[in-house]
This record gives C-alpha cells, structure tokens and sequence, in this order.
C-alpha cells in the first residue's frame, strides 16, 4: 500500500517550457517525501570521517602564508592530484600546469562560453535531448546553442557538422540524458570534425558510475589540442562542495585562467588541499568502489520496481550513471503532467522535454541514486499512480 501526501501548496508544477533557470531551481527546493530528481549522489553516503581526518592533516601542515590568496588557477597540490586521478582513472595525460580548478563543471562552461566568445566563437552545438541546465550555462554566456540530435551512437557527427557550429558541447561517456556512449566510427568522426578546427567540450558526466560494461577511453586522450575537458566531484563527493577541474588546450589556457581569476580570484584552498590528499591516499577511490556497490542495488530496485509499475515503459541508460531515463509510447498525455501529478502526490522526478527540443514521445529522468531501496520503489509506484489517472 502506497500512503501519499501532497507538497505545499505553492509547489511548482513543471511546465513545458520551464523559465530560464528559475523553475529547475524552484523545483529542487521543494520539499517531497521522496526525490527521484537526476543528478543528485547518495549523499549520505559522504565519508566524513575521511573528510575530516584529511582536513586535519591538512591544516597540521599548513604556514600563516598558506592562508593568503591563493593562486587563481587553483591550488598546486589539487591539480597535480588530478592529474593523477585522470591518468588512473580516465586514462588521460596532462600537466599540472594544464589544469584549471573550477567550481564545478556549471563554472566551467560559464568560462568557456566567455573564452569561445572572445576568440569568435558565436554558436555551440549541444546534445539533444540534453541537459537543460548546461545549455542554459552556454546560452548564459551570450552563445546560440543549436541542438544536434543524439540517437543509439551518441551525437550525430554528419548533422554537427551541418550545423555550422564552431564549438559543441557532449557528455560521450554516458549521455545525460539517454545514457548512450558514443560509438567508435561517430568518435573516429568527432575527432576529424576537431581536428579541422571545431572546439570539442567534453562533460565527462558520470564517468565514475559504471555497473554493467568497461569505461570508454575520454576524448581529451586521443586529442588533447582540441577538447575542453571538464570533470567534477560533485556526482561523486557532493554538489556543495563546488569543486572541479577544467583542461582546455593551449591556445586557450591563459584567457581561462584570466577568467577565473576575474570571476572569484580562485576557490577556497582548503577544501582543494583536502580533495588533493584523499585523491593521493586512494581514499577516493575507496570511496568510489562503495558507492558503486550501493548505486547498483538502487538501480536494480528502480527497474524492478519500473517494470512492475509503469505499463508500456521503456528504459535507457541503465548500464551506467545515476539516473535512468523512461519513454513511453502512449502520446496521449505530456510528460510534463505525469511529473506534475506526481508532484502532487509528493514525489519528484523530471520530464523528458524539459532536457529536450526537438518533439518526441513523452518520458521521464529519474534518479536512483539519493534514497534507499524502499523510497525508489514507493517513488515509482507513485508515478505509475499518476500515470493511470493521466490515461484514465
């Protein structure tokens, strides 16, 4: 049995066309029962007591000076510790010196949109279906995004390079939304789009989170002077945290570094200092191989709890990540209302057109990650609730 309650009153109710950056913010702070948003860690899972003892260690070996203005391109210790984590973990070489910290990867396409801009970039193709959030970070920086459609390969390379965009933006390892990877030929042909001058930012998004299949090898190491890389903790720590890292090839380095510099003069060096020594003592990774073990049961509760509940629905991405994203062949009725009607019986999740531009059937992204086996299923149960009341 299923107990439900609606939210207050003034809860949000998605829309079609969800206001520039207002409505996804105003949702997230609605108070629920149950969150099925995407995008969001387990983040009780964050090892404090790690936290805490690195932090110690830390400020142990710390002099006055170190708690002067630090250097804008981010702590030394940070990007060398990166530099290691992406050798180990996404097999990619760099340079300390190559690394620019960021708060996270919202920042850094902030930057990058500025930086692009300078050096007469005016249009930057993006993913669609895509993350809303990121586009609106590029369309924030006074780019014109022109959506390039994704289907089972990944990003249509033919169709990018129709587009007349000098820049494009993907997230080949795991596509937010479908979960696609980007096959090997659609990669062979990026990588030529590249090389005659196109700018490839790569959102390494959900990298880390993989259950079912090998990682892919990142774009940024098969062509390091045409891909802007960007990586963060926030889907592996926590979002609060703000903390990421950004590579951009040569040509590029000093006006990003300018940039940040100009937007905050750096993040806060402890809380760098601190991510550096749990990324040198493998404790990161430790931390990495126990949420996997965790996320893998909330995935599998998700899509048992899908197949029992949502009648004529189809799952995407489910190999990898922290979301799973549904479709459904019934037209009769808008994504939009099935999360709204969920929304009123406490439960949140978001619609697939909200993350899309061109027309497609209705669906749902939603996140298994933040709550525990019981709140998936009842979330889910909720929705297929919902669903039946759209239908009739």
């Amino acid at each position: 049995t299923v107990v439900v309650a609606a939210p207050p009153p003034a809860a949000p109710r998605p829309s079609r066309a969800p206001a520039r950056g207002g409505l996804v913010d105003a949702l997230r702070a609605v108070p629920c029962r149950i969150d099925l948003s995407p995008g969001v860690p387990d983040l009780t899972a964050f090892p404090r007591t790690a936290w805490l003892q690195a932090e110690r260690r830390v400020l142990a070996g710390l002099t006055p000076a170190d708690f002067g203005y630090g250097n804008p391109q981010g702590a030394p210790a940070l990007r060398e510790a990166v530099v290691g984590w992406l050798a180990r973990n996404r097999g990619i070489r760099a340079d300390p010196g190559e690394v620019v910290v960021v708060a996270g990867v919202a920042q850094a396409l902030g930057l990058l949109a500025q930086v692009l801009r300078e050096h007469g970039v005016r249009r930057v193709a993006v993913e669609d279906p895509g993350s809303l959030g990121a586009r609106q970070q590029l369309e924030y920086g006074r780019l014109e995004t022109v959506p390039v459609r994704v289907d089972e390969g990944g990003l249509d390379v033919a169709a990018l390079g129709a587009s007349g965009a000098g820049a494009v933006l993907l997230t080949p390892a795991h596509q937010f939304p479908t979960g696609v990877v980007l096959d090997g030929e659609r990669r062979r042909e990026l990588l030529g789009w590249a090389a005659a001058g196109g700018v490839v930012i790569e959102d390494d998004y959900d990298a880390e989170h993989r259950y079912d299949r090998a990682p892919v090898p990142a774009l940024r190491a098969l062509l390091p002077d045409g891909v802007c890389y960007a990586g963060s903790v926030s889907k592996l720590l926590a979002p609060a945290l703000r903390l990421g890292w950004l590579l951009v090839p040569p040509r590029y380095r000093d006006a990003v570094v300018e940039a940040k510099r100009y937007a905050d003069l750096g993040n806060a060096v402890l809380p760098q200092l601190v991510l550096a020594d749990l990324m040198r003592s493998g404790e990161l990774e430790r931390h990495l191989r126990f949420v996997r073990r965790r996320h893998r049961r909330r995935r599998d509760a998700m899509l048992g709890a899908i197949a029992a509940r949502l009648p004529g629905a189809r799952v995407h991405g489910a190999a990898a990540g922290l979301h799973l994203m549904v479709t459904f062949d019934d037209d009769r009725f808008e994504d939009t209302a099935l999360a709204a009607a969920a929304l009123d019986l406490g439960v949140k999740g978001h619609p697939l057109s909200w993350h899309r531009l061109a027309p497609g059937p209705p669906g749902l992204i939603l996140g298994y990650a933040a709550g525990p086996v019981g709140e998936i299923e009842e979330g889910i149960a909720v929705f297929g609730t919902a669903l039946r009341r759209l239908r009739g």
